[in-house]
């Protein structure tokens, strides 16, 4: 009988171990998530994070998908810019995801999407809004709808609804998102025979709106459209109160957060702002995920929360009817989704993998959220 050397048992033992690890490994499928759970929009991604999990579980408890349980591996890209390329280099090159999930925020997405579209691993955002965000490539999907959209919505709520004529535009002027929600309002609101009053701009993270805002009052604006996020929407209202603008306030899905409430207080109520979902529906999808939303997370659904969960099913589903989660054909799967029922309302992907669905405006009324008219494509 041969005796091996010891170095050669000792790698084959490592050899083993590797094999096991791999094994293991295989037992689960892996979908990486970056969000925004610490930072100025940790709302954002905390919110967009239960939703995601919440679908997770209940497809694991479900028995998981082509005979395995799901792993949701998690990275938070702290609201900083440059972290989400990071940590999805760090979920495709290290983890072994499958496919990624996020962000929120535009501009987060857009860092990331080239990684995904060059890894051919595919890309599910619950909320970059930002039109350029699927023209990343054909691995990049959404399942919100767009700020051309959203704009349009908005100018023709202005319009029609509030009656407004001589609106005054407030936006940042490095947000991609901003920029490209205040040019598609602009053309929808002039183009229906409004004018823009002032359109000044302010630097993300900034806490003083008072320049600008007076600006605004001097122009002698009826209205002021604010394409931002809750942080500075709330400190915008505020200030607008104190200068006695009392005109009408409204923005974008980037409004909704219990923040805007707690930051802005009085100020904030009669606002008005357009979001992907209402809980006030009353489906049944809605309805459903609601109380499963509230029994494990104790907590009332949103828009974000909503957006999370219908982008990990859309996921799901795609796997489930590719048969394997090779990253070619989960993009081919996913590329075919039709008419799939979620708590957004039911998803189709157009050929730019963009979902046509409605939008919904809601206000500020006793300090929650009511809801005030849906608009559809």
């Amino acid at each position: 009988m041969s005796v091996r050397p010891l170095s050669l048992l000792f790698r084959l033992a490592l050899g083993a171990g590797a094999l096991a690890a791999s094994l293991a490994a295989q037992d689960t499928i892996k979908i990486g998530e970056f969000a925004s759970l610490t930072g100025k929009e940790a709302v954002f991604g905390q919110n967009a994070h239960k939703g995601t999990l919440l679908a997770i579980e209940e497809i694991n408890a479900a028995g998981g998908v082509l005979g395995r349980k799901l792993e949701l591996l998690t990275e938070d890209d702290q609201s900083k810019p440059g972290e989400s390329a990071t940590v999805v280099k760090k979920l495709i090159s290290r983890d072994g995801v499958v496919a990624v999930l996020g962000e929120i925020t535009s501009g987060r997405t857009l860092e990331a999407a080239p990684i995904c579209q060059n890894a051919k691993i595919p890309l599910i955002s619950p909320g970059a809004t930002n039109v350029s965000v699927t023209a990343k490539g054909n691995y990049i999907f959404r399942v919100c709808f767009i700020d051309d959209f959203q704009g349009t919505v908005m100018a023709k709520f202005a319009h029609e609804t509030l009656k407004l004529n001589h609106v005054a535009i407030l936006s940042s002027v490095s947000s991609a998102q901003a920029v490209g929600l205040a040019k598609y309002f602009r053309e929808r609101f002039t183009a229906d025979g409004g004018a823009i009053a002032a359109e000044p701009k302010y630097g993300e993270g900034d806490k003083d709106f008072r320049a600008q805002l007076t600006a605004i009052k001097s122009a002698g604006a009826d209205g002021v459209f604010v394409p931002g996020y809750y942080a500075e929407a709330a400190l915008i209202c505020k200030q607008a109160r104190e200068l006695g603008l009392m005109v009408p306030l409204f923005g974008i899905d980037g409004w909704e957060s219990p923040e805007l409430i707690q930051i802005g207080g009085a100020a904030v109520e009669g606002s008005y702002f357009s979001t992907h979902y209402s809980p006030e529906n009353q489906s049944p999808a809605v309805v459903a995920f609601n109380t499963r939303f509230k029994q494990r997370w104790g907590l009332d659904t949103n828009a974000l929360s909503a957006l999370g969960y219908d982008s990990a099913l859309v996921l799901i589903d795609a796997i489930k009817r590719a048969g394997t989660t090779d990253g070619p054909k989960l993009r081919d799967a996913l590329a075919a989704t039709k008419d799939f029922a979620g708590a957004t309302g039911r998803i189709t992907f157009d050929a730019q993998r963009n979902p046509t669905k409605s939008a919904v405006v809601l206000t500020v009324k006793n300090g929650r959220y009511a809801f005030v008219q849906d608009v559809h494509p």
